[in-house]
């Protein structure tokens, strides 16, 4: 059994209060007694437990956090970066991954709740508005992240992934290529269809003709992605797109496999390929990736500083915070 306040008094031979008043304030209380408690504290080992007493006055010392794929790197930095950030202010992290699973992510949500977490920060799957408001209702902020919040009720910190995807084509048609599939999905998910509206505004505005195709997936994984791969080599040589623009980097990861593994497309000299999120891996790859990259720490730091300060005064005005995406460039698009 833990030590309790209770077998600290009892050792030192004082009341419950005296021991709280040295804990909390020891200048109200006697040297003798301050002496008295602080050696029967060192010979039991009682350890303060700072969290109960703080929820006990109303104040949570934990963060909720939702992410889409905890096998994703971009979401672990992102992750990180909140617990950099938490850290500061003494906050624990408690983390849910939810696999781009609804019911896991409402089971997530319920848990949290129950726990009274001091604010929640979510990567949604879907639309989850009606269940934030819930949670506001009952005093825990939440931020969105990695989403922006198209009718700003809530806060959100993400990556303008329209920009992304505009990014991303016009870097592929840049460098001669005119044949471009969109790789990725499902199509529920916000991030997939904001960098394929991109891709699109920047295949529509090109100057020269530029065919534009979808290959869906049904999770944004590698897998996915080198089962895509396997469709695109499956037909005719003259129908292979001569670049690929994948939702993500791991899917972007499952496509180079394919094409390495099957030997006839070398990348990217016949097939380009550019991913999404700029994850460690990517320019670690076997050809390394060129990639559209988002600030994953940094977006992790906002959005804790964001809920933390919303839990602080409930009243504040919902902001969505937009960061830009960057271009970058690696032999996976070279030049031919």
């Amino acid at each position: 059994m833990p030590v309790s306040i209770r077998d600290v008094a009892q050792r030192a031979g004082v009341s419950v209060g005296t021991v709280s008043n040295v804990l909390n304030r020891p200048d109200e209380v006697s040297s003798d007694s301050v002496d008295r408690v602080t050696r029967a504290i060192e010979e039991l080992g009682y350890v303060r437990n700072d969290a109960a007493r703080k929820l006990r006055a109303g104040v949570s010392t934990t963060v909720g956090f939702v992410v889409l794929d905890g096998q994703n790197p971009f979401y672990n930095d992102v992750v990180r970066g909140a617990e950099d950030e938490a850290t500061r202010h003494s906050i624990a992290i408690l983390y849910g991954n939810t696999d781009e699973d609804p019911t896991r992510e409402r089971m997530y949500l319920d848990l949290f709740q129950e726990q009274q977490v001091r604010g929640l920060l979510i990567a949604p799957y879907g639309d989850v508005t009606p269940r934030l408001r819930q949670l506001k209702a009952g005093g825990i902020a939440a931020v969105l992240v990695d989403r922006f919040s198209g009718d700003g009720r809530f806060s959100s910190v993400s990556v303008d992934s329209v920009a992304g995807g505009r990014l991303a084509v016009d870097h592929l048609i840049a460098t001669g290529r005119r044949r471009i599939a969109f790789v990725g999905g499902p199509f529920d998910m916000r991030q997939v269809t904001d960098r394929l509206a991109g891709a699109r505004a920047a295949a529509e505005n090109a100057s020269a003709h530029v065919d534009l195709e979808v290959v869906a997936t049904s999770a944004m994984t590698v897998d996915e992605g080198a089962l895509a791969g396997a469709r695109i080599l499956s037909r005719p040589r003259r129908e292979w797109p001569d670049a690929l623009f994948a939702s993500n980097d791991l899917v972007a990861l499952g496509l180079l496999q394919s094409l390495v593994v099957d030997g006839r497309a070398v990348v990217p000299d016949d097939i380009a390929i550019i991913g999404f999120d700029d994850i460690p891996f990517a320019g670690a790859a076997a050809v390394p990736l060129s990639s559209i990259r988002q600030p994953s720490r940094m977006i992790g730091r906002t959005a804790l500083r964001i809920v933390l300060e919303e839990a602080s005064d409930p009243d504040s005005i919902p902001r969505q915070t937009v960061f830009p995406p960057e271009l970058v460039v690696r032999a996976s698009t070279a030049g031919r």
